[in-house]
């Protein structure tokens, strides 16, 4: 493989990563952010969830998941409420939040129509297909990288090799 264009390709992913994150905190609707407005939709689609199940489908932390959630309350967007279970808690969507989410569905549309502005459904179908790789290759990600940095650790490198090196730019 050519090393400049994986390079390339790296530095897009994340440039492209930090963008959207950046431009989607911008985004308040009503007082709420775009991963509230997910929140909801999830809710409404499926029925109350756990903040665990919302963190681990949306793929949030559990600690923005509730964060999130206790904002959705605070809204009167929200509720928590206790399984039959009690140590269960699950989040459910108000009537106000459900009107909120209705009145906003849009966005959603929007959203995806302005990321993938300008792409054909060939140029689709080949970012899915890398989309997918790319999420099957993080699956060994941490793992293999500790793993190296482990075996790194237990060789040491010479001090005269450092003016010879060339590192990455991470």
């Amino acid at each position: 493989m050519n090393w400049e264009k994986l390079e390339e390709a790296d530095w897009l992913f994340r440039k492209m990563t930090r963008k959207f994150v950046k431009e989607r905190d911008k985004i308040l609707v009503e007082g709420i952010n775009l991963p509230s407005l997910l929140i909801l939709h999830k809710i409404i689609r499926e029925g109350p969830q756990t903040l665990g199940e919302l963190a681990e489908q949306l793929d949030f932390t559990t600690g923005a998941v509730t964060a999130v959630c206790d904002n959705l309350e605070k809204k009167g967007l929200a509720q928590r409420n206790r399984g039959t279970d009690r140590r269960m808690v699950f989040l459910d969507i108000t009537v106000k939040g459900r009107e909120l989410f209705l009145r906003n569905q849009n966005i959603g549309v929007c959203c995806i129509s302005l990321l993938f502005d300008g792409m054909t459904d060939e140029m689709i179908d080949r970012q899915i297909c890398g989309y997918e790789k790319i999420i099957a290759n993080l699956e060994k990600f941490s793992k293999t990288i500790l793993e190296l940095a482990g075996e790194n650790a237990r060789h040491p490198v010479p001090a005269e090799s450092y003016k010879e090196s060339k590192f990455l730019s991470y």
